[in-house]
């Protein structure tokens, strides 16, 4: 019997021996690793080759490494369990930590909540400026409304006929002077030019009367000639410029400022016949608890732009007023000095020429004057 025994067992022995031993889930898990390190290693070292559109190229050698990185991919650690592991990917057990024992610990620091008074102050400043957007859509509404049933015959219109035709006829004369303006800066920039040939031509008369003795005298006549000429051109040319640079500011700056405060004093008539018409509205509708809240409302934001648009046509009536003044006072010593200059020019009087030039104050700047020198900065 124990010989029987021993011969059933010994194919089994012979097996065992032919296949080799089992292997344990220690081994497998160890064979995993080194394969999935050796696998990563090559990755990172292998060369990736850029086609010349940026796109990467297809890699040459290794054709089962994207199977290779997918079976790394799946054997790694799940990063949706709640857990951290520690010693990296591999580890064993002692290395893992539940997450419930770090929710105390300082990985995430909550944010400071801000304090209760900084709060009430954004919140004042947001409804602040939202009012402020309220307001200015109700206002351009009305405006708009108003302006629509004005263009189309259906709304009424405040209208001061005397500042009207004043600010008519002020935007007239602007355009009127604009175009005086624009032909007096012409006739500067063409006389600039001849009297800069007359330089030019008077220096080469000069050259060729030292250079051709047979005509020198004649040659130095029309030298001397030029340049007397150019001298008045010069003196002319700052009339000219002065004349140019007083109508400039007449048009520019004080009727252009006149003009800003008309076109606000039409915005503030505008807002008056649109506050105006809603308070005529209110005051035909029946006459309930809130239609006396918003009729009193009403009431007091058209006394608010009554009084705006009356201070702003009392601005208009007095600046149309000055400004008349002071364009009677500019436009006789512009006027003036422009006929006796032209004149004593065109006439060849230098010393009239010279005596309109002090009599309204006007310097000549020298040539090399306009800029100081480093000591005048010193």
């Amino acid at each position: 019997m124990p010989a029987a025994v021993g011969c059933a067992a010994l194919p089994r022995q012979d097996e065992e021996a032919r296949s080799g031993p089992a292997p344990c889930k220690a081994s497998a898990s160890l064979q995993a690793l080194t394969m999935s390190d050796g696998i990563m290693s090559k990755a990172a070292t292998m060369e990736i080759p850029i086609s010349s559109n940026g796109d990467a190229g297809s890699l040459p050698e290794d054709d089962g490494l994207e199977q290779d990185l997918q079976q790394v991919m799946v054997s790694g650690p799940n990063l949706n369990e709640t857990s951290i592991v520690s010693g990296g990917y591999g580890g064993t057990a002692e290395g893992i930590i539940p997450t419930s024992a770090i929710k105390g610990s300082g990985l995430h620091q909550p944010h400071p909540s801000p304090p209760v008074g900084g709060e009430e102050v954004v919140r004042g400043i947001a409804v602040e400026k939202f009012d402020i957007v309220k307001k200015w859509g109700i206002n351009t509404y009305k405006c708009t409304k108003q302006l629509i049933s004005e263009r189309f015959g259906r709304g009424s219109r405040t209208v001061d006929l005397e500042l009207e035709t004043q600010i008519e006829l002020l935007r007239e004369t602007k355009r009127k002077y604009e175009c005086v303006l624009q032909l007096a800066r012409a006739l500067t920039n063409h006389f600039y030019s001849l009297v800069q040939t007359q330089h030019a031509l008077g220096d080469a008369f000069a050259d060729l009367s030292q250079k051709s003795p047979e005509l020198q005298e004649e040659f130095g006549y029309n030298a001397e000639t030029q340049k007397l000429l150019c001298k008045n051109g010069e003196t002319l040319l700052g009339a000219v410029n002065f004349f140019v640079s007083s109508i400039n500011t007449l048009v520019n700056k004080t009727m252009e400022d006149t003009l800003m405060t008309v076109k606000q004093y039409e915005t503030a008539r505008l807002e008056y016949d649109a506050y105006r018409t809603d308070l005529e509205e209110l005051s035909m509708g029946p006459r309930d608890a809130s239609t006396l809240c918003r009729l009193d409302a009403a009431q007091s934001q058209f006394q608010s732009h009554k009084d705006k648009y009356e201070k702003l046509r009392a601005d208009v009536a007095i600046k149309l007023k000055f400004l008349e003044e002071n364009k009677i006072k500019v436009m006789h010593k512009q006027l003036l000095l422009f006929h006796n200059a032209i004149s004593a020019y065109f006439a060849g009087n230098q010393q009239q020429l010279e005596q309109t030039l002090k009599q309204f104050n006007i310097k000549l700047k020298t040539p090399g004057a306009e800029k100081p020198s480093w000591l005048e900065e010193q």
